[in-house]
């Protein structure tokens, strides 16, 4: 077992007026690097000083440009706007036009339930139904091909 007792380090703080012209030392190197610094700086800061103007209005420029594309070209732009917007109405059209059809097929259905004038032309013509006394003629299908031709080479 080890029964030694560590000292604590001492410093020895300089005096205040050591302090203080390390201080002073120290703000001469660090002037004389603003100095330096500052003198490098200096006519660039002049510059764009002189050119703020043109800056200011290549800014704006750039950003005009950026935003007519955005609102022309972008994800909600003018042209996906036209686009969508001549779908709807081709839709809307094509929305009509089901409608008119839905509706005709409604009145056919009413009338095939309630009509006897409606009801008798259906069977008539579906069933080939005919009164007592009538005849139907009906025409024979046309074959979807024609007949082979028998032209022969002989003679």
């Amino acid at each position: 077992m080890d029964f030694r007792v560590g000292l604590p380090k001492i410093r020895i703080l300089p005096s205040p007026e050591a302090r203080l012209r390390s201080l002073t030392e120290r703000a001469d190197h660090a002037e004389a690097l603003a100095t330096r610094v500052r003198s490098r700086v200096e006519p660039i800061l002049e510059k764009l000083f002189v050119l703020r103007t043109r800056l200011a209005t290549v800014a704006v420029g750039l950003i005009a440009v950026w935003l007519f594309l955005h609102v022309t070209f972008g994800a909600n732009g003018m042209v996906v706007y036209r686009a969508k917007r001549a779908e709807y109405q081709r839709l809307q059209k094509d929305i009509a036009g089901l409608q008119k059809e839905n509706a005709q097929y409604t009145r056919d259905v009413t009338e095939l339930k309630t009509d006897p004038k409606r009801i008798e032309k259906e069977a008539r013509e579906q069933f080939h139904y005919a009164r007592p006394g009538e005849v139907i003629y009906v025409s024979p299908d046309r074959p979807a091909t024609p007949p082979p031709s028998n032209h022969s080479a002989h003679k």
